[in-house]
């Protein structure tokens, strides 16, 4: 099994952390996740996971108020969505989340 780890910075305030297993050439777990820093803390915005036992999207409309949706692709191709877009909509992501958390 290999495995790959890293977090990036996408810009001030904001950092993409990537997560995969893989065995045999296929993706058997991953987590891509979206964070912002709010107030000094690094929370996450948009996580795309396998927990639960399925690929899906976490977006978070508070540090801990979440809505979670269910992707029915493989493993791989959840990832290759989740990193295109993060990478598409890093920028839109946080000000969203920052506007309904920041009074």
């Amino acid at each position: 099994m290999a495995i790959v780890e890293y977090v990036r910075a996408l810009g001030e305030g904001a950092r993409k952390r990537h997560y995969h297993e893989t065995s045999r050439g296929k993706v058997v777990a991953f987590v891509v996740q979206l964070e912002v820093d709010l107030r000094g803390v690094w929370v996450p915005v948009v996580r795309y996971d396998m927990a639960h036992g399925r690929a899906h999207i976490d977006v978070y409309e508070t540090p801990r108020r979440k809505r979670k949706q269910f992707l029915a692709l493989p493993p791989g191709e959840v990832m290759t969505l989740a990193e295109e877009d993060i990478r598409d909509n890093w920028e839109q992501y946080p000000e969203e989340f920052l506007r309904r958390n920041i009074p």
